[in-house]
């Protein structure tokens, strides 16, 4: 039975709110502080980042106020705000600057400790090396037409080929995420290694969101919570395809307001929008300084 005014959603969401409205402040500050110092260093690829980041994180802040869940246009609020349209037109904002920021800071790494020759042997590994940040991006990219499709049409395989983009994305950029954690970390001269401790930090963290995110959907994600359901459904003839202009009316205007526990998936979305909506955006929030090799300190 639905409770709307109990006591665990209005507990969850102002947390979530509040965490949002606290990562806000903090991202405008970095922004500022970003845009108003005095090293010139990789000032075009430090302004991209804080960009990106300041539109993830706005848009994660409107997104905390108003839940949204896709295929059965849920809201929690009865207002267009909370339109599913809306809120997923807002995330491919979101999700391609949430992408850009990987690319990038990936991208600085190479340029920043490039890798030796010798441990590009191969065209592959060449590839790995150089050629994956991008392929993350195109994955993500990719990922937006289907998701947004799937919002309209109301076809949940279209939704199961986006989270799978997703995962091929991280996967495909695991593997210089661990070589680049290894090259700084073999970084032996002090004067040097000085200088990176930005990269130090992103490398760690990209390891572990890259290594982490995928398990979380190859061992979960995709082949527990998605595609067995999705196949089964397909086989038992139980899609039914929205088309027309009446479908995007709809995806725009239907805003299924609830707070049931149950009504949203219970424990696994629970699970996921804090995550998102919390860990997400704090490693944002270290994206958004820029990962870089730090100028030299001036001797006197």
């Amino acid at each position: 039975m639905e409770t709307p005014f109990s006591a665990w959603p209005w507990l969850w969401w102002s947390v979530l709110v509040t965490i949002n409205v606290v990562n806000l402040l903090v991202a405008a500050v970095i922004f500022w502080k970003s845009a108003t110092s005095d090293d010139p260093s990789h000032a075009r690829y430090r302004k991209r980042m804080r960009v990106l980041g300041l539109v993830f994180v706005a848009v994660a802040a409107y997104r905390s106020v108003f839940v949204s869940s896709y295929l059965e246009q849920l809201a929690w609020f009865d207002t267009l705000a909370n339109s599913s349209l809306l809120i997923r037109t807002l995330a491919i904002f979101a999700e391609l600057s949430f992408a850009g920021l990987f690319m990038l800071a990936m991208l600085q790494v190479n340029q920043d400790v490039p890798a030796p020759e010798q441990s590009r042997p191969n065209r592959f590994m060449s590839f790995l090396y150089t050629k994956s940040p991008f392929v993350l991006f195109g994955c993500i990219f990719a990922a937006q037409f289907f998701a947004t499709t799937a919002l309209i049409n109301k076809v949940e395989l279209l939704f199961a080929i986006e989270e799978t983009l997703w995962a091929i994305g991280f996967l495909s950029v695991l593997p210089l995420a661990v070589h680049q954690l290894r090259r700084v970390r073999a970084v032996k001269d002090q004067a040097f290694s000085g200088r990176l401790k930005m990269l130090n930090a992103f490398t760690v963290i990209n390891t572990l969101w890259c290594g982490l995110y995928s398990c979380y959907a190859l061992f979960y994600h995709l082949t527990i919570e998605y595609w067995p359901h999705v196949i089964r459904d397909m086989q038992a003839g139980n899609v039914v395809v929205r088309t027309g202009v009446s479908a995007i009316r709809d995806a725009f205007l239907v805003v299924n307001m609830t707070r049931d526990y149950n009504a949203w998936g219970g424990i696994g979305f629970l699970i996921w929008h804090t995550f998102y909506f919390s860990v997400c955006v704090w490693i944002v929030l270290f994206l958004m300084s820029g990962p870089r090799l730090l100028p030299r300190k001036e001797t006197p």
